[in-house]
């Protein structure tokens, strides 16, 4: 059985926990207040939103939105990303706004003052410090949608295929601003898995965002565990491990925040699609 932690967890438990599973999940660690008041922020983003800025369709199964410049150019910014079915042929929204949403992203901790002010809380400061990531620098955020019925699968991979680094550093935190469990698309994971090779990375090769295969072995997929997680829980993520989650066929919403994490030691490999100007560099907690 996976443990479960409380923010106040002795450090060296959580550092001894994390190196056998390469997961952390800690209970009770954001207020239900503060994971109100993110979703209440998500929705407003929403509501202001214009769709003729963009209806970027963001899917794991069939990532077509590489290719395109509203998700390419999204690493400063705040952008809404819609569900494969959200948009009908002519381009329209088949759904309401709000239950179109597949995320918003990725800059949502340093450009709102809602998502900056918990991402950079003691609580996330202090798992980073715990799990031992050395001057670390927050590079990425998601609200990831999952609404009823049509919220999609993510599918299994590792957070280090997207965030490169030498060597690899990222880590993820994943708060859930909504109880997930398996009715709704809860994570799924391998316990032990971070040991296992590197499969893939995702970078800019000479202007294409490119997936390349370093290692062809495929992820044991009778080992993936729910991780079911009550609002306001943080699952820590390690970079190698395998996760998803599988799609939201219920009648709930399973609305996470997730923020990722990097080591300030590690190189920045130049290919990333997550790029910073000079003036505008990733900052710590």
């Amino acid at each position: 059985m996976i443990p479960r932690f409380q923010p106040k967890s002795d450090p060296a438990e959580l550092a001894v926990a994390f190196a056998r599973d390469g997961l952390l999940i800690v209970e009770d660690a954001v207020p239900a207040a503060d994971c109100d008041a993110l979703s209440a922020r998500s929705h407003a983003l929403i509501d202001a939103w214009d769709p003729e800025e963009g209806r970027t369709v963001f899917s794991t199964t069939s990532p077509k939105h590489a290719a395109d410049a509203y998700f390419r150019d999204s690493c400063d910014k705040i952008r809404v990303f819609l569900e494969d079915g959200a948009v009908d042929e002519d381009g329209a929204l088949a759904v309401d706004r709000h239950r179109a949403v597949n995320k918003l992203g990725h800059a949502m901790h340093d450009l709102d003052p809602v998502f900056e002010r918990v991402s950079r809380g003691p609580v996330l400061a202090g798992l980073a410090a715990a799990v031992g990531l050395r001057d670390p620098k927050l590079v990425q955020s998601m609200v990831i949608w999952k609404p009823p019925a049509i919220g999609g699968a993510v599918v299994p991979h590792q957070d280090a295929t997207f965030l490169v680094t030498d060597p690899p550093s990222v880590v993820g935190f994943w708060l859930a601003l909504e109880d997930a469990d398996e009715s709704n698309g809860c994570l799924l994971a391998i316990p032990g898995g971070h040991r296992g090779p590197l499969r893939q990375t995702f970078l800019d090769r000479n202007g294409v965002l490119t997936m390349d295969t370093l290692d062809d072995t495929p992820f044991n997929t009778a080992a993936f565990q729910p991780l079911p997680a009550r609002k306001g829980t943080v699952v820590v993520l390690h970079g190698l491990l395998p996760h998803g989650s599988a799609a939201n066929t219920s009648d709930r919403s399973r609305m996470a925040y997730t923020l990722h994490v990097v080591a300030g030691s590690a190189r920045w490999h130049p290919g990333n699609w997550i790029r910073r100007r000079a003036d505008d560099p990733f900052r710590g907690f």
